[in-house]
């Protein structure tokens, strides 16, 4: 069976973690020092890192080269290619433990952890429990948990997992060290799926990839995937209308075109070309949603030129530069459009049809 892309190109080391330098830095500096922690947080949105520092962590504790070779444990990094390191990577050592708190949620369960924490690890130097989804835990699991962060055994590393940090309760957080991920901007998406596509020979141009990359809303996981999916549906050779097609979003160049009709106040074009993206079977709250984010940066981009700095970590160059010539368009009567803009979006997501909240936003606006 094909390793999915996302399995297949996941970082081996923190110098691969992308977009999260500064944890990575940090966990190097305690890898180089033999100064890991016994119990971490990592807190973020999904795809953005948090399993795979996991068991980076894992590795680096349990690393058989790093035991015996101090020159290269200076490195901070695990070395990929002894038994640990390899079972790691495989899921086969009995001495890393991945707990889903999903299913796996209750005091019954915690019981059997900390059963499981006494024990000694069976042949590697430090047993590491990694709890996904971490916030799924019961109010009496937290409580069994306590304890055992607050006093683990020396060869015991916890790693709790979680998309919703605030669900934690303030006593886990405060026995464990914090790192929280950040959204992985577009750009960074985009290069990781340029790599992947160029060492598995797809042919996919700029624009595609980059609406890959959006539709995966900041998590490196669902890229991937999806760029798998394509790839087993159009044989390593994708078009920008094909991924428009899976995702059923519109991409970034209909989308500016769309702009500068309502910029230019035509509402005949835009009323016509509107109909299309729906008959056309997208997803037009989805259209709805990313029109109000593409105004809203040609808004701020008229108001404060020096925004171009910052959509430049979001958009690919060209686009930005895009965005610059519409923002020239734009005047202080196409707030009232943003606001009914925004106004059908909350609307429409709750109709049956969809398409008339859009409509009466722009031609109210622009009329």
């Amino acid at each position: 069976m094909a390793l999915a892309l996302y399995r297949k190109y996941r970082p081996s080391t923190f110098e691969d973690l992308l977009g999260q330098d500064i944890i990575s830095r940090i966990l190097r500096e305690e890898a180089r020092q033999n100064k890991l922690a016994h119990a971490y947080l990592f807190a973020g949105s999904r795809g953005t890192g948090k399993t795979t520092t996991a068991r980076l962590v894992a590795k680096i504790a349990n690393c058989e080269k790093r035991q015996s070779d101090e020159k290269f444990r200076a490195k901070g990094e695990p070395c990929n290619a002894c038994r640990m390191c390899s079972e790691i990577d495989e899921g086969k050592n009995l001495d890393v433990i991945e707990i889903d708190a999903a299913s796996t949620r209750g005091i019954d369960d915690i019981r059997d952890l900390k059963e499981n924490v006494r024990v000694s690890p069976s042949y590697a130097r430090n047993k590491v429990f990694i709890i996904d989804e971490a916030h799924q835990l019961t109010k009496d699991a937290w409580n069994a948990l306590l304890k055992t962060l607050e006093e683990p055994p020396e060869y015991v590393i916890l790693i709790l997992a979680t998309t919703e940090a605030d669900r934690v309760p303030a006593t886990i957080i405060s026995r464990t060290q914090q790192f929280h991920f950040k959204h992985i901007s577009l750009t960074t998406l985009v290069k990781k799926l340029k790599h992947i596509a160029k060492e598995e020979g797809i042919d996919i141009s700029d624009d595609a990839l980059e609406l890959v990359a959006s539709s995966a809303e900041g998590s490196f996981r669902d890229a991937e995937s999806l760029l798998d999916q394509l790839v087993s549906f159009n044989d390593k050779k994708i078009s920008i209308t094909e991924v428009e097609s899976m995702v059923g979003k519109i991409g970034f160049d209909k989308l500016s075109a769309f702009a500068e009709l309502l910029l230019d106040k035509n509402i005949k074009d835009s009323i016509r070309i509107l109909s299309e993206i729906y008959d056309g079977g997208y997803n037009i709250v989805q259209f709805t949603k990313d029109l109000i984010q593409y105004m809203r940066r040609v808004a701020v981009l008229s108001h404060n030129a020096e925004m171009k700095e910052v959509f430049a970590n979001e958009l690919m160059a060209d686009h930005v530069s895009r965005l610059e010539v519409h923002s020239k368009k734009f005047e202080d009567k196409h707030i009232l459009l943003l606001k009914n803009l925004i106004k059908a979006y909350g609307e429409m997501r709750y109709s049956q049809f969809p398409i008339i909240p859009l409509e009466v936003a722009i031609i109210e606006s622009l009329k």
